[in-house]
């Protein structure tokens, strides 16, 4: 092996340039020395000047950051779930439903639609017909004012023959307010109780001897007894006829006797003897026809027809929105008065 040659004298480095270290690539290693000579730099082949690298300029920030950003679109790249068809992915078939499963449901859907049709009847029945009936009442009572334009005719007489349907008196409450008024029709057939209250053609006339009864309905086409829960013993009620005012008072019951202190029970008293069976109030089933007969509730009275009682009789469905029962009052005539300028005091009572 060649023996590497030793430098004899260092040689001063130029003032001002700086040392030069040797790049690593070019020193050998040890155990591999290069097999030539390298020539070391000479003053002459030193640079002059130091060379310093030219940057590119600064690129300068933006004066107006973008306003609006768009959002790239995806339309270019690939879909690797478009390579796979749709029905390889389709939800399995639902598991057929049972025997009993079917039948249920089938029992809840009619069930869903009997209450719909229930409701729907109530509809009916409590709105619609209370519209109707309205009406209906609207053109009867009309048509008996026509009838009573005979103020100028001191001749005139009260009325006791009526066609079927036809007005023959009107019917006031007063306590249950100063809007409480009905014509009371001839007859008690469901088209007649359509248009109001209706008189039992086989009972007496408003206001004569005997019980003037009449039926009406609770709920529903009007409703004009749909409150007849509400009266109580010596309450009024105000019929008005052609020539007459007649005031009954409701007679006492059982749990609500007479008050001799209240001015408005002079003349009602609980009923004796063949007439015991007239109560205020109480509820019957509907084969009861007695409740309507000249001595209410007694069909074996034999009482002469002049000496019978002048009373009144109102019947309706008890309960409410049932015809399983009849509801009853009975009352008893205290008072009449012909008709002119006075109206009775009794309407103002409330």
């Amino acid at each position: 092996m060649p023996q590497r040659p030793q430098p004899t004298e260092r040689r001063p480095q130029p003032t001002g340039v700086p040392s030069r270290p040797r790049p690593a690539a070019l020193r050998p290693h040890p155990a591999e020395a290069p097999t030539e000579v390298i020539r070391p730099l000479t003053p002459q082949d030193a640079p002059t000047e130091v060379i310093r690298p030219v940057l590119p300029p600064r690129r300068p920030a933006p004066v107006d950051p973008p306003t609006e950003f768009v959002e790239p679109e995806y339309d270019d790249y690939p879909d690797d779930e478009d390579d796979y068809a749709d029905d390889d992915y389709d939800d399995p078939p639902p598991p057929k439903p049972t025997t009993g499963a079917v039948v249920v449901r089938s029992i809840g859907e009619l069930m869903v639609t009997a209450g719909l049709v229930i409701l729907l009847f109530v509809v009916y029945e409590v709105w619609i017909t209370d519209l109707m009936s309205a009406q209906k009442q609207a053109d009867v009572t009309a048509d008996l004012d026509r009838q009573w334009e005979v103020a100028d005719d001191p001749e005139r007489e009260q009325k006791f023959e009526y066609a079927d349907g036809e007005g023959i008196a009107k019917l006031y409450i007063p306590v249950f307010g100063p809007d409480y008024h009905f014509t009371v029709v001839e007859g008690t057939s469901a088209a007649n109780l359509e248009v109001g209250p209706g008189h039992y053609t086989k009972s007496a006339p408003p206001g004569q001897p005997g019980n003037f009864a009449v039926a009406g309905h609770r709920v529903g086409k009007g409703a004009p007894f749909n409150d007849l829960d509400l009266l109580n013993p010596c309450d009024a009620i105000v019929i008005e006829t052609q020539t007459d005012w007649f005031v009954y008072r409701m007679l006492p019951t059982s749990d609500q006797p007479v008050d001799p202190a209240d001015p408005r029970c002079k003349g009602v008293e609980a009923q004796e003897g063949e007439y015991a069976a007239a109560v205020g109030r109480r509820i019957v089933t509907p084969d009861k026809g007695e409740v309507v007969l000249p001595v209410p509730g007694n069909a074996d009275a034999q009482v002469p027809k002049d000496q019978l009682k002048r009373m009144m009789t109102l019947t309706t469905c008890h309960p409410k929105f049932s015809n399983a029962q009849r509801m009853i009052v009975h009352a008893v005539l205290v008072r009449e008065q012909p008709k002119g300028d006075d109206l009775p005091p009794e309407l103002s009572e409330g």
